[in-house]
């Protein structure tokens, strides 16, 4: 197969799954709700406004900023990906790099059409195509479910300075598909940096071959 091919299918499967998990969660089940898999992992239904894993910025400008934002990284994430397939990477190079455009697409999708298909998911499951949609366009919610508090409600040593006595949960986070894409998608660029990101010198002797 084509690397070309092989970062298309990426991709497609990529944003498939993650669309259809979100979907599925949205239309299953009111905001919080879900089901434990395993004590360490669970199904918890979670939207939030801002950055990946749940994490705030700017309220609704703040919000708008980064959808917007992550539109403009989309089209030099595509200018890399076709520079990197040019340049006829290893394959791992190629689905890293893929995998990070496909977590960046999955939740421009939740944050840019969300808000006009759905309905609020508050006390109630969602309804597709809702009559009466829960926001406006690029203001939609980022579905999060996977949850894996492999330590939960743990108490911190009171030998601590400041937050001995204090309960934590190891791991709080909540995420979804295209989070995971991101993350996988940079491992394997650190794991295969060298192919990634050749050095100068590198480049110097290919072009002199």
């Amino acid at each position: 197969m084509s690397k070309k091919n092989i970062a298309i299918l990426t991709v497609l499967l990529a944003i498939i799954l993650d669309q259809v998990l979100k979907i599925y969660i949205k239309t299953t089940y009111a905001l919080n709700g879900g089901f434990e898999v395993f004590s360490w992992f669970q199904i918890h239904f979670v939207e939030n406004n801002g950055m990946a894993m749940g994490f705030e910025f700017g309220g609704e400008a703040g919000k708008l900023f980064l959808t917007l934002f992550r539109i403009i990284a989309v089209f030099a994430i595509v200018y890399w990906l076709i520079g990197n397939i040019k340049r006829k990477v290893h394959n791992a190079v190629i689905v890293g790099i893929a995998l990070i455009f496909a977590g960046a697409v999955g939740n421009i999708i939740d944050s840019v059409f969300y808000g006009v298909i759905f309905d609020s998911s508050n006390n109630n499951v969602a309804t597709l195509f809702a009559d009466e949609p829960y926001g406006t366009l690029f203001h939609g919610k980022v579905v999060d479910m996977f949850y894996f508090p492999f330590i939960k409600d743990a108490i911190l040593p009171e030998w601590i300075p400041f937050i001995g006595g204090d309960t934590f949960t190891f791991f709080q986070y909540i995420f979804n598909p295209a989070d995971a894409y991101i993350s996988v998608g940079v491992a394997l660029l650190f794991i295969f940096s060298k192919q990634a990101f050749p050095k100068e010198e590198k480049k110097k002797k290919d072009i002199k071959a």
